[in-house]
């Protein structure tokens, strides 16, 4: 079994896609850690929403989501969640 590691640098670098809908969705800004079990549970994703007081709002895509994380972007599967935001 070959793993592949990448530092939390690299991943915040890499672009998500949603492979369902083929839509470019962002940006890693922040991770969601159990430290109880020592792994992450979600990755968070800004979004623009024009709000008045600047307040910055998350997609929260679940770990398990993940379909693959290649070289220069991390392919992620929604569940079809995102198909009314855009």
């Amino acid at each position: 079994m070959e793993f592949n590691f990448h530092s939390l640098n690299n991943i915040k670098n890499m672009e998500i896609i949603d492979l369902k809908l083929g839509a470019k969705i962002g940006f890693i800004r922040d991770l969601k850690i159990n430290c109880d079990e020592s792994k992450i549970e979600s990755i968070l994703i800004p979004i623009q929403k024009n709000s008045f007081f600047g307040k910055m709002e998350f997609i929260e895509i679940p770990w398990s989501d993940i379909i693959k994380i290649g070289v220069d972007v991390i392919l992620v599967d929604t569940k079809g969640k995102l198909e009314g935001d855009n």
